[in-house]
């Protein structure tokens, strides 16, 4: 029986406007409208989205929260130690990427996930070349386990892989169409940002990412672009070099213009 090749990335399409990509979502994303676990509904519906960026020929690393299933920073509140409870969020992330492996497989994208605290039965130890390898081989990859280290959230451990991976762009999936002066949700007179600088995150204390999170992108230069997942078309259209949520900081030129 012949076997049968794996998948093959395209090449990087005219209209993409980054080559390489760092997607950030939260692991509330994944939920629906339940109130936790895991939709399979949804869990196609991102991972449908994911392969359109990668059918343009874009490289595309994914980290993916666990607040879903555990969120340590609420267990801790409850008289749980912080560190136990921060582990028990990162095992959380690595049950996400493995559920959006399986999705995106189920399209023909070839993944790979690597997890911050090693589990060699389940996925890959994180390294960072091999990561950058697997980029360069048109995979999609997962990164898990956060940093690996308690007291830090996934939104820093977003900032990190995505500076380690040489990222165009920190892409920030979230339920609102962008940053607000104050939560949409809760006030109607709420102005949203079409851009603002990572200072005015800072200093008037925006929900974006948390300080830690913000301070490495902004010493780093590393832009972020916050936008609604569940607008469909949203991530494809970014790509595609059209405004959409907030900016933080500034783009860089697109691959033709480099």
């Amino acid at each position: 029986m012949t076997p049968v090749p794996p998948p093959t990335q395209p090449a990087l399409h005219e209209s993409a406007r980054f080559s390489r990509v760092l997607l950030k979502l939260s692991g509330e994303a994944l939920q629906g409208d339940g109130k936790g676990g895991i939709s399979p509904k949804v869990l196609v519906e991102i991972a449908t989205q994911v392969k359109e960026v990668w059918d343009l020929g874009v490289q595309v690393a994914l980290v993916i929260g666990g607040g879903n299933i555990f969120r340590g920073v609420s267990a801790a509140t409850e008289g749980m130690d912080r560190a136990t409870a921060d582990y028990m969020g990162m095992l959380a992330t690595v049950m996400n990427a493995m559920a959006m492996q399986d999705a995106l497989e189920r399209l023909a994208v070839p993944t790979r996930v690597q997890s911050a605290i090693e589990m060699s039965s389940l996925c890959e130890p994180y390294i960072r070349r091999r990561a950058l390898r697997h980029l360069e081989k048109g995979r999609v990859v997962i990164l898990a386990g956060g940093t690996g280290n308690p007291y830090f959230t996934t939104d820093t451990g977003a900032s990190l892989r995505g500076m380690e991976m040489h990222a165009d762009v920190i892409m920030k999936a979230t339920k609102v169409d962008g940053i607000y002066d104050r939560d949409p949700e809760k006030d109607a007179a709420a102005v949203k940002y079409d851009r603002v600088s990572y200072p005015e995150v800072l200093q008037r204390g925006l929900k974006v990412m948390d300080a830690t999170a913000i301070s490495m992108c902004m010493e780093n230069k590393m832009p972020i672009i916050v936008f609604n997942l569940h607008k469909r078309g949203n991530i494809i259209r970014a790509m595609k070099g059209e405004h959409v949520g907030t900016v933080v900081g500034e783009l860089p030129p697109a691959p033709r213009d480099r």
